[in-house]
């Protein structure tokens, strides 16, 4: 039965609450949005301690906090950091590999690279170890033809041998199965009538493309967080359904959309950064509500910096994006570069002298030494709060209050005295140091990429994002800022504005000259059907089902791709040359009619769409009548460039649209602290975001 089938029975109505909620390194946040029966919107939010144990109990907090019952519930769409979480910990589960005889290394060999770019020195520890790894006879050649037929009896003898060993999951992966699946799947129903679960991973299932090491790494990581997401989607599952919630969980993945928590262990993998995806979609929806088509995403939370690129009202995806050295995950993934810089970044001394900040982290335990918990190392935030730039009194989660004199006194003391400055310097090089960082960021999805960062706005989020928006701003030319309504919440918001998406690839792999059209076609028609056929079986409600498709393509004995796009299964050749010729020319800027194309891949997204949300009324404060009345009170803050300023304070609830602030000035909310350096001018948009330009305040 369909979502709409389900809701003509009396089940999941379009009205009702409707809930996001992302899980991050230091705070979970969660935004209630209650439609009442008038379709009248009432908007609650809630951030809380993340609970690093069992990430569900922070989730039921944050309904709690909110006020949000279960039961009364529409939709719950959840952002968890559970499978990124235990790739980066290597907090895995037990996984053996069944593979084409002679090749069970191929997951150690990789690339002929090495963990540090200069120097014999570095370690790499593969997902599976050799022992777990085994080998049995079968070949297929790269046009997907028999070369060894499958040799059954040593499947089963290598199942068992693995559940003899305690393996928990289990990846299939043999050569070419990409081009012929054919022996992957006899071997996974060998397994499956032997193996003590149906965490079965067959190399093809989960990535359809060429490239041996790439695909086995990508299933072995599928493999091998299968059964953690599986056990905690239920344990949050359950523990809803308790407190009444009737309803499909929903899950966030990485290539920015959602699925349901019933199916979304099948491809786990697909969860994988599924945190910084939302935040991107969260802002391409509220840029595009305020009519801005191109945005750099900036999203400093308590623990790490993610950027990435919104051109045109699309958010860039890579289907090549590497989660640490050695590990490839190649399934379609909104594309942002992650730093160690967030909130929580500490502040230190290294063996050299020179001052470094992150990518160590304090966390939310023990955090920041403002938070009260026993931190004792200064980090970005205690910088910003001896400088001014927060609110003592607003901070949040703060267990046992700590002076601010004595966080001053402590970063004189760790990073002052051993560079010769006094706890103001010091804390002021703090912040330039992660603002450069930062910075540099921002160039690598721009400038490095062939985007001119002066051509983007960039949008600022978490809860630290705009604390530090305008410097980064100013010292790449960005023109201005668009700070949205609850910056702090902002990867909650794209939970609740995803859209339902599957993503398919199959490699082709041939010169575009002689590359059979038919084929693509076929292609392309078929990945149509297996993603509608997919958001058929999940069930989740959603209204009209769009298609987006593309092609890596490359030069002929190039290595790099390029992702083209295709208007269709019936894209002709011709089309599909000059696209990829205009694709290459805007990355390089070199025509080269002599070289031959080479079609590689082809992808779909199929994508359905889900209500949309009201994002007019996500502050949902009396106005004052005018910024005047909006003004908090004064501090005297520290600005770089202008030293202490007294500098006016305002209630972001109380800016209504049309008010403009010169700078200097601090907007407080709950979820945020926004600076407004002296000479920026910012003003109030029907949405409620902060548009702020850079430059001369009388721009």
């Amino acid at each position: 039965m369909t979502a709409r089938e389900r809701e003509a029975a009396g089940g999941a109505t379009a009205r009702g609450g409707l809930v996001g909620c992302d899980v991050g390194g230091t705070f979970t946040d969660l935004i209630y949005i209650d439609v009442d029966a008038d379709g009248g919107q009432q908007v609650r939010i809630a951030k809380v301690p993340t609970t690093l144990d069992n990430q569900a109990f922070g989730v039921l907090a944050a309904l709690d906090a909110a006020e949000a019952d279960p039961a009364a519930l529409a939709a719950l769409v959840h952002g968890t950091t559970t499978t990124t979480n235990a790739l980066l910990e290597r907090k895995l589960a037990k996984t053996g590999l069944i593979t084409t005889a002679g090749f069970r290394d191929v997951l150690e060999l990789g690339r002929r690279t090495r963990p540090q770019p200069y120097g014999l020195k570095g370690s790499f520890t593969p997902l599976i170890p050799r022992e777990l790894r085994l080998e049995v006879p079968e070949r297929m050649d790269a046009d997907g033809g028999v070369v060894t037929a499958l040799d059954e009896a040593a499947v089963g003898a290598a199942v068992d041998q693995l559940i003899a060993a305690g393996c928990e999951a289990l990846v299939i992966h043999f050569l070419h199965a990409y081009k012929n699946p054919t022996h992957e799947r006899r071997a996974a129903e060998i397994a499956a009538a032997r193996w003590p679960n149906r965490y079965i991973t067959m190399g093809h299932a989960v990535l359809s493309e060429y490239r041996e090491y790439e695909r086995g790494v990508t299933a072995a990581v599928n493999a091998s967080v299968q059964p953690i997401l599986e056990r905690y989607i239920a344990r949050l599952a359950d523990e809803l359904a308790g407190r009444g919630y009737r309803h499909d969980l929903l899950v966030m993945q990485g290539n920015g959309g959602v699925v349901s928590g019933r199916i979304v262990a099948e491809n786990a993998v697909n969860t994988v950064m599924s945190g910084p995806a939302s935040g991107v979609m969260a802002a391409a929806y509220t840029a595009r509500a305020a009519g801005v088509e191109s945005v750099v995403t900036f999203d400093m939370g308590g623990t790490s910096c993610d950027v990435g690129l919104i051109k045109d009202g699309a958010p860039q995806v890579s289907n090549e994006l590497e989660i640490e050295y050695a590990m490839p995950v190649h399934v379609p993934m909104v594309d942002v570069h992650t730093i160690g810089a967030g909130g929580g970044s500490i502040a230190s001394i290294d063996a050299g002298g020179l001052l470094k900040v992150g990518p160590e982290s304090a966390g939310s335990a023990p955090g920041p030494i403002c938070y009260g918990r026993g931190g004792t190392q200064p980090t970005i935030t205690d910088a910003n709060l001896a400088l001014g730039r927060l609110n003592p009194k607003a901070l949040l989660s703060v267990d046992r209050p700590v002076g601010i004199e004595d966080v001053q006194r402590i970063i004189g003391e760790t990073i002052g005295a051993p560079l010769g400055l006094d706890w103001a310097q010091a804390a002021a090089a703090i912040l330039r140091i992660a603002d450069n960082k930062m910075a540099g960021a921002v160039r690598m999805v721009s400038l490095s990429r062939g985007h001119d960062p002066r051509d983007f706005a960039l949008f600022p989020f978490g809860g630290a994002g705009p604390l530090h928006a305008a410097s980064i701003a100013r010292e790449l030319g960005i023109p201005r800022l668009l700070v949205p309504a609850r910056p702090g919440i902002t990867n909650a918001l794209g939970c609740t504005v995803a859209d339902v998406r599957h993503d398919y690839v199959n490699t082709i792999n041939e010169p575009l000259g002689t590359v059979d059209m038919a084929l693509v076609r076929e292609t392309l028609e078929a990945q149509i059907a297996q993603g509608r056929a997919t958001i058929e079986r999940e069930g989740v409600e959603v209204g009209d089902v769009s298609v987006l498709h593309s092609a890596d393509m490359q030069f002929v004995g190039q290595s790099h791709l390029l992702a083209v796009p295709v208007s269709g299964p019936d894209v002709d050749r011709e089309t599909l040359q000059q696209a990829f010729e205009d694709v290459y020319w805007a990355r390089f800027e070199v025509a080269l009619p002599e070289i031959k194309a080479n079609l590689v891949n082809l992808h779909t997204a199929v994508i359905g769409k889900r209500p949309p949300v009201d994002l007019s009324n996500l502050i949902d404060e009396e106005r004052a009548a005018s910024a005047q009345a909006a003004l908090a009170g004064r501090r005297t803050v520290w600005f770089q460039g202008a030293g202490w300023v007294e500098t006016p304070l305002y209630s972001r609830g109380k800016l209504a649209e049309g008010f403009a602030i010169d700078g200097p000035a601090i907007v407080e909310q709950l979820d945020s602290t926004i600076v407004i350096e002296p000479g920026m001018r910012a003003r109030v948009d029907a949405m409620g975001n902060l548009i702020v330009s850079i430059g001369d305040a009388t721009e």
